[in-house]
């Protein structure tokens, strides 16, 4: 009886204790993994692709990455791991221990304990080929798997960072973020390239009915902003826009990103000016901070020189000239123009490349354009015979115009003349409603995201720094 009673108690004890359990695995990043310290035995679990795989007698090295940075991290393992399902583009998971490696150019390896392949990978039908360096021009028909290279996975990781810099700043400077619509009523550029939003007739309801009014997809969110800047003194927008331009230029998609700002309480471009050469230096500076191995693949492989080129825009301050110095310096220019300059024309890419140039490749201003080249919202600089408009682009090396911006029409009278010269003062009426009812001086600027990515990293083709590129004729996936 004693003896049953002691069984008992020994058996509760042990119901009661907490048993020994093997540690799990803790999942790391490539990127994690690689910071560690090393040599610290821990068992970790890596996922990702395998980017190389090499058979020894005894070892199997593999490669693999899981796109949270450019290197990839080495996996060491008993050749008794070989599997013919561990190819280049399969999908891996990997347990083991990380380890200091003995090798120079990595602080750590991990040792594999157990690799388990995720998803299969056919080599041979796999478009993108192991260790082949493969052109930008022959990647963009393969949207689908082209983030998979090391040059898309770079440009995606800055784009990537340049979105949160470019958040960072504007709330760093007391900006507040506006969500614009994506439909809408207005064009604001005026130019007519717009597409138009309409149902696809499933439902009961006449297309012209199901707006009131027609509906497009926005050019911009300017005006928008506009209508929150007689509420709030800073605000910005980041989003899609859309242009129905029928081109399949280098320059041109027909949806890209657009950074926008506006500005109350501002009565001088140099106001606006400021603002956007610090946006364009923060952010870079940020880049190059936090993802240096991505930007400098870029400059390497794709645009040598551009690293010289860009620390030569971020040391320098950003020039000024007037649209009339810069068509007289285009009409003195021993190079000849596809395109003639002459005042009162609009500045094409090659006169906004040229003007650079002879910059000595330091961003310029261009200020005061013609107010018959511009949209009715700028604001008239009542300069006489020449008449201007108080607008500013920013060029820039190898792309040409990256900003565009102006200070706004904030006078009633001037307004409506220039809305019923254009036949838009019904349309614009909530507009007018802005200058009535207390108004302010304000101004703002619009930024071509890719084509800042362009100008960083010295990308020649606007497709190749959006995910999915939309042009015309063309709109994969």
């Amino acid at each position: 009886m004693l003896g049953a009673r002691c069984l008992l108690r020994a058996l509760r004890s042990c119901s009661t204790a907490s048993c020994p359990r093997p540690r799990a695995s803790v999942r790391l990043s490539v990127r994690d993994a690689l910071r560690s310290p090393g040599a610290s035995g821990e068992r970790v679990k890596v996922q990702g692709w395998v980017r190389s795989t090499r058979s020894q007698k005894e070892v199997l090295f593999l490669h693999i990455n899981d796109g949270s940075s450019l290197e990839s991290l080495q996996v060491v393992a008993d050749s008794s791991f070989d599997d013919r399902e561990l190819t280049f583009g399969s999908s891996v998971e990997v347990h083991g221990q990380l380890v200091k490696s003995p090798a120079k150019r990595q602080n750590v390896e991990l040792k594999a304990e157990k690799i388990e392949v995720i998803g299969n990978c056919d080599a041979k039908e796999f478009p993108i080929k192991y260790k082949e360096r493969h052109p930008l021009e022959y990647l963009r028909q393969y949207p689908h798997l082209r983030c998979r290279t090391n040059v898309l996975s770079s440009i995606l990781r800055v784009r990537s960072e340049a979105t949160a810099a470019i958040h960072s700043f504007f709330k760093d400077n007391g900006f507040v973020h506006i969500h614009t619509p994506i439909i809408t009523s207005n064009d604001c550029e005026g130019a007519g390239e717009l597409f138009h939003v309409q149902p696809l007739n499933k439902i009961n309801v006449p297309e012209e009915k199901f707006f009131n009014v027609p509906a497009f997809l926005t050019v911009s969110g300017q005006l928008h902003l506009e209508v929150m800047a007689g509420a709030f003194t800073q605000v910005f927008t980041f989003g899609p826009t859309f242009r129905a331009e029928n081109s399949q230029s280098r320059r041109h998609l027909a949806e890209f990103y657009m950074v926008e700002a506006e500005i109350s309480f501002t009565e001088t471009l140099q106001d606006l000016m400021q603002v956007m050469e610090e946006l364009f230096k923060a952010t870079t500076m940020m880049i190059l901070s936090n993802c240096p191995e991505d930007v400098a693949l870029c400059h390497k492989y794709i645009a040598p020189g551009q690293k010289d080129r860009l620390e030569n825009m971020l040391k320098n301050n950003f020039l000024t000239i007037s649209y009339t110095e810069a068509v007289e310096i285009l009409k003195q220019a021993s190079q000849n123009f596809t395109f003639t300059p002459e005042w009162g024309a609009d500045l094409q890419t090659e006169h906004e490349k040229y003007l650079v140039q002879h910059c000595g490749n330091i961003p310029v201003f261009v200020i005061n354009y013609p107010l018959a080249l511009k949209p009715f919202y700028m604001r008239d600089n009542e300069d006489g015979p020449q008449h201007t408009v108080a607008a500013v682009d920013l060029l820039v090396p190898g792309v040409g115009e990256l900003f565009g911006g102006s200070l706004r029409e904030e006078r009633y009278n001037f307004l409506e003349q220039q809305l019923a010269r254009s036949g838009l003062t019904e349309a614009y009426q909530w507009y007018l409603d802005l200058r009535r009812f207390g108004s302010v001086p304000h101004g703002g600027f619009g930024m071509g995201f890719e084509r800042y990515l362009q100008c960083i990293l010295g990308i020649a083709n606007i497709k190749d720094v959006i995910p999915f590129p939309r042009f015309t004729h063309s709109c994969l996936l």
